[in-house]
């Protein structure tokens, strides 16, 4: 892969503690379980999931209410808080992409014709969840799948092209990039729109696969991560930062503070942006809410992968 992997841990692939339906298991996908922090999982107060370490986190948005479980990454809560998608990878090394009902405890692993799926992102309506696949040519693309786990489709399947780093651009309209360009393609798999990375950025920023591009509610702007030119002593590797991008002036302006290395970001459907960055000494990430303008406050003091459900 490019420049930049995406990321995937080597963990267990879990059935959660307090979850009932586990039954008579024969696969090595089926056959472990994760740790469960708490047996509380009712309600729709959680508001932001992220990672901690080698667990996850699912907290209501003042963290007085939280709950946490291990062996899984890449997070990601639904619009309204009810359920949690995150990554798990079996014995036999095998990575897929698990739904957490918090509600009526229930959990199932997605119907995907791939050894190797991730980076769950919820639409904005929770309908439906867009994500990364390895196909049968061993290339990286973008699918999709209806929320009730039916409708799979790998979206350009037909392209050699690598895809990366879904999001959405609405309900009917799936955003990702190749590191050339940003492509928008509806749910059925149809491309409808191609914009060079280069002619909206210009030649300041450098793009990565993990590096996602998500649309405003307006649609008038852009918010994404980029590699910049910033000299961040003690920090090995490129600086990474949150820019927004007025697709109409052009103008790029910078969300997260100079001085902060952020890779990572999320935007919700009613336009907060969640952000884990980490300062010199570069050792611990914490997460951050902007709002467009660039005003951002502290949320968890340690963690990273933030995504969050709507108000």
């Amino acid at each position: 892969m490019t420049k930049i992997s995406i990321k995937i841990l080597s963990i267990s692939i879990l059935c959660l503690l307090v979850m009932a339906g586990c039954g008579n298991q024969k696969s090595d996908a089926e056959n472990s379980k994760a740790i469960l922090d708490t047996i509380s999982l009712s309600n729709k107060d959680f508001a932001l999931a992220y990672q901690d370490g080698n667990k996850i986190v699912a907290t209501s948005i003042d963290t007085m209410k939280q709950i946490s479980f291990g062996g899984a990454t890449n997070p990601a809560i639904s619009p309204d808080g009810s359920k949690l998608a995150y990554t798990v990878k079996d014995t036999a090394e095998h990575t897929g992409i698990w739904v957490a009902d918090m509600e009526n405890k229930s959990q199932s692993q997605l119907k995907v014709n791939s050894d190797h799926y991730d980076q769950a992102v919820w639409s904005p309506n929770g309908g439906s969840i867009a994500f990364t696949v390895i196909n049968g040519k061993n290339v990286w693309k973008i699918a999709v799948i209806k929320s009730d786990n039916t409708g799979y489709l790998v979206l350009d399947s037909a392209s050699k092209t690598h895809v990366y780093s879904p999001t959405w651009k609405n309900e009917k309209e799936i955003v990702a990039q190749d590191l050339v360009n940003l492509y928008t393609f509806d749910v059925a798999g149809k491309l409808i729109d191609t914009k060079p990375i280069l002619s909206l950025l210009g030649k300041d920023f450098t793009i990565a696969s993990h590096n996602r591009f998500f649309y405003t509610k307006d649609q008038q702007k852009i918010i994404f991560t980029a590699g910049n030119k910033d000299v961040l002593h003690g920090l090995t590797g490129p600086s990474e930062a949150v820019y927004l991008l007025d697709l109409t002036s052009k103008k790029i302006e910078r969300i997260s503070p100079e001085g902060m290395n952020v890779p990572y970001v999320f935007v919700t459907a009613d336009d907060r942006i969640f952000y884990s960055g980490t300062k010199a000494p570069f050792t611990q990430n914490k997460i951050y809410v902007s709002d467009l303008k660039g005003n951002s406050k502290l949320v968890v003091d340690q963690g990273t992968n933030p995504t969050a459900a709507l108000k």
